[in-house]
């Protein structure tokens, strides 16, 4: 069986809503009275950050848009899930390791290399400041085009594969099911060995329907 290629954390951070509607950071620090804390990339497109048996956070590389900063040993993730604009940092053991990440990201997603090294992500109780000297610089993201009524299955298929960024109609969004009913469902998947595959199979017939 072929093992996920993983790589080892020093912190991880991610950008959440506040009570107030604002944003702060909740960091994770690795170290050596705790599990392990690393980064793995299944085939199946999905990069997990896990400490120890503990899943930290979860990017879909299929059906978000995804976009990643690499400066020296650190990686800044910048993506979009259903609408909802997300931002994670990480801090590598190590610019070696950090490259051969970079390595396997880039067969997924487009990564950015700087050469100035950032600042590490800041500690729990300490929000980050609004934006460094070249984050600042970036072009201002264009917002998801806004789809009301019907979509074709290009456009639909489009934005299922992260190629086009729009804000689906209600009716897109509402899922058949209840939210309890999922996690049954989405455990018997996990365990079938066969689901990583039947998951690439999709995206293979996804890409298809695009070049039909």
């Amino acid at each position: 069986m072929t093992t996920s290629p993983s790589w080892r954390l020093k912190r991880y951070g991610r950008c959440i809503p506040d009570s107030t509607g604002g944003k702060q950071w909740k960091v994770f620090e690795a170290n050596d009275n705790g599990p392990e804390m690393f980064l793995t990339i299944v085939k199946s497109g999905y990069l997990l950050v896990l400490q120890g048996q503990e899943s930290l956070d979860t990017i879909p590389f299929l059906g978000g848009s995804v976009k990643v900063q690499h400066k020296s040993e650190n990686l800044i993730f910048r993506y979009t899930v259903n609408g909802e604009s997300r931002v994670m940092r990480m801090q590598l053991d190590g610019a070696e390791e950090c490259a051969r990440a970079v390595a396997e990201l880039k067969k997924y997603v487009s990564v950015t290399t700087q050469d100035a090294t950032p600042p590490p992500p800041p500690p729990s109780n300490q929000p980050p400041a609004e934006a460094s000297a070249p984050a600042a610089q970036e072009k201002v993201e264009v917002e998801p085009e806004v789809v009301t009524g019907s979509l074709t299955i290009r456009r639909l298929t489009q934005h299922i594969l992260g190629e086009s960024a729009v804000t689906l109609p209600q009716a897109y969004r509402d899922p058949s099911q209840a939210p309890g009913d999922l996690e049954p469902v989405l455990r018997l998947c996990l365990l079938d060995p066969g689901f990583p595959a039947f998951v690439e199979s999709v995206e293979d017939e996804l890409r298809k329907l695009l070049e039909g």
